[in-house]
């Protein structure tokens, strides 16, 4: 992993100004003479740069993002825990972490991060911008911003705006995380508990009915307490209390919230989409009920060069991060066109 650190104040979509910024990301493969190749993969609410250890079997030797072909760039997005300015990173003005004074940031705040990470490597042109989920928020929005030096897209499990559903559901989390009595505190640990069932209200979304029925059901009839999905679900909130922090996942929350390509812009969604070039790929999935195909379709209807594929998955909306062979020989296809 690499830290670009930049001393220059970093002026937020609010006003509001980061005395310095860090993004941290991770590299893979080798530039080309002309600087042609290079491919930039946008993560989701809890990942990191490590494209590679998230997406096994897409950014991958062999896969269709193929270091041996691309230079591919992974950046972890601005208000996370894994080496980008966030809640748990000193504030220079006072030497100590943010913790919840870490201000609001939105998708554009993050993708003018990269941006700005994207100039310090001497990058011109991406061959390739790739995003599910909340990543495809970050790639919309960049297309955007800097149309002409985007070459392909390729969207999964995304929207042109957040839903009502989804703030929604963000919201219940968050409301999780503030009945927590530690929440307040200023510590790294402020609120694990309720991340934890914060947590555990998005295992709803991320998967569906027919998901828990088919893989949690018990077999005994007899049994009234200590069932297989209750085990399944606390195990899930353990495991992303190890490894996220609960002012972060307030901060992402309601950065995605905030996504509305047509924010600002004077326009409708519909009119700004027509304005990208892009040939694009859009890739839905029939059984995600998060971000449902309805929304790539919408997506798919305005965007002027797009190719919509649907795949069926057990997995939900999750489906994006498992489903390596279906995706990978569809993603393939587009980028061999």
């Amino acid at each position: 992993m690499h830290v670009f650190h930049s001393h220059t104040p970093f002026t937020l979509e609010s006003g509001v100004v980061l005395p310095e910024l860090r993004i941290a990301y991770h590299t893979y493969g080798t530039l080309n003479a002309d600087r042609g190749n290079v491919a930039w993969v946008c993560h989701a609410l809890t990942a990191n740069s490590d494209a590679e250890g998230w997406w096994p079997g897409i950014v991958a030797a062999g896969g269709p993002i193929d270091p041996n072909r691309y230079f591919i760039i992974c950046a972890n997005i601005l208000g996370s825990c894994y080496g980008s300015s966030g809640p748990l990173t000193a504030n220079a003005a006072t030497g100590r972490p943010f913790y919840h004074s870490f201000p609001a940031v939105t998708i554009r705040d993050m993708v003018k991060a990269h941006i700005l990470l994207r100039e310090h490597l001497g990058i011109e042109k991406i061959a390739l911008l790739a995003g599910g989920s909340m990543g495809g928020y970050q790639v919309l929005e960049w297309a955007l911003a800097e149309t002409s030096r985007i070459g392909k897209m390729f969207l999964l499990c995304t929207g042109a705006a957040e839903s009502a559903w989804g703030i929604a559901v963000h919201t219940a989390q968050r409301l999780a995380i503030s009945a927590d009595a530690s929440w307040q505190e200023h510590t790294p640990q402020a609120g694990s508990k309720g991340l934890k069932a914060a947590r555990a209200i998005g295992m709803l979304t991320y998967r569906n009915y027919q998901t828990f029925v088919r893989t949690q059901t018990d077999p005994d009839k007899e049994k009234t307490d200590h069932f297989r999905a209750s085990s399944y679900i606390e195990y899930q909130g353990e495991k992303l209390v190890k490894r996220f922090n609960a002012q972060s996942y307030w901060v992402l929350s309601k950065a995605m919230d905030s996504h509305n390509i047509a924010r600002g812009r004077h326009t409708d969604a519909a009119s700004l989409l027509a304005t990208l070039p892009q040939p694009t790929l859009l890739i839905g999935i029939a059984s995600d009920i998060l971000c449902p195909p309805e929304e790539q379709l919408f997506l798919a209807a305005h965007l002027p060069h797009a190719r919509y594929e649907e795949i069926d998955s057990p997995y939900g909306h999750d489906g994006f991060l498992i489903e390596h062979e279906k995706i990978g020989i569809i993603l393939s296809s587009f980028l061999a066109d």
